[in-house]
């Protein structure tokens, strides 16, 4: 059914008190902010990637406090067990029968602070629920909160102490985005104090069943055939680069198109364009390839094969985007 102006005002209104909550809290990264929205109404996951220090958590901690539900912070650290993130089932001798008592990952909003801090062993806790939103312990699945998200931030890898993401974990969040440092103004105003707050002190502004009603929306948005056609030949052209050893996954063009639909409603659009696609196909797309190790020798990142594969795939006219 097609979306009424009504649902987009609504949507809009939502949206824009989440971030100018979240925009109090973090100053001048008005774009890393939205991408942050974005992936929350796609009800994917997010990952923050930076040098210690430029609001990584302070970013996490914000959307999950704009939202009234539940919220856990799990810290990450070399010696925490996959038990103590997704749960444990134990004797209850007076009643005489096994009981689960579960982790903090049964939340709506999840903050994985410095998830590369972990094990292994320990990161793999995640990879189910992050996916089918349950956990299974002893043989027994568990059904987490529904919206579901898990706003997790790293050091980058070349960081002392720290264990890089296994591929197959990231490519179950559905963005990756990097905070970057403050420009001068911000970051003076930042010194002096004057103006910055912390998490702590923001007001809920959009419950959970806000959140659940704008996914769903989102999922309602028109996407034209020949944009689907469009992120299948981003990820096609990712497959064949001669720098690249593992191409866009069929997840990763789903999480493109679910990305897509949520910006189009944050501009108040019923239909997304294939400019949305490729707005967020560096967040969306970077994380999930693997370059040769001869690219990696020679400099080269995932953001840079992205960027000139945008420019060689031509995108579809507005007109076939599904622009009425």
């Amino acid at each position: 059914m097609r979306l009424n102006d009504t649902e987009l005002t609504d949507f809009a209104e939502v949206s824009g008190r989440m971030a100018a909550s979240i925009s109090s809290v973090l100053l001048g990264k008005a774009d890393v902010v939205r991408l942050a929205l974005i992936a929350l109404f796609a009800e994917g996951h997010l990952l923050v990637e930076d040098v210690p220090g430029v609001g990584k958590t302070t970013l996490a901690r914000a959307v999950a406090a704009t939202v009234i539900g539940h919220f856990r912070r799990i810290q990450f650290t070399p010696d925490l067990l996959p038990s103590d993130v997704s749960g444990v089932t134990v004797f209850n001798q007076a009643r005489g029968q096994f009981e689960f008592h579960p982790g903090p990952v049964f939340a709506n909003v999840v903050v994985a602070d410095e998830i590369n801090r972990a094990s292994p062993k320990t990161q793999s806790a995640l990879l189910e629920v992050m996916e089918e939103r349950h956990v299974t312990v002893d043989g027994v699945r568990h059904a987490v909160p529904r919206p579901f998200l898990v706003c997790a931030t790293q050091n980058p890898v070349e960081m002392d102490g720290t264990y890089r993401l296994p591929e197959a974990q990231l490519d179950r969040f559905l963005m990756k985005v990097s905070v970057g440092y403050p420009d001068e103004a911000h970051e003076i105003e930042v010194m002096r104090g004057d103006a910055v707050r912390s998490p702590e002190t923001i007001v809920p502004v959009a419950t959970t069943d806000d959140v659940a009603r704008m996914i769903g929306l989102a999922t309602r948005v028109v996407l034209h055939d020949a944009v689907y056609a469009y992120i299948r030949r981003i990820a096609v052209a990712t497959r064949r680069h001669p720098e690249v050893r593992l191409g866009l996954s069929p997840r990763g063009c789903v999480a493109l198109s679910r990305a897509a639909r949520a910006a189009a409603l944050t501009e108040a659009r019923p239909y997304a364009l294939a400019e949305d696609v490729k707005s967020l196909a560096p967040a969306v797309c970077s994380h999930r390839l693997l370059l040769t190790p001869d690219a990696a020798v020679r400099g080269r990142t995932a953001a840079d094969v992205i960027a000139e594969i945008l420019d060689e795939v031509a995108a579809p006219l507005p007109v076939l985007s599904g622009d009425p």
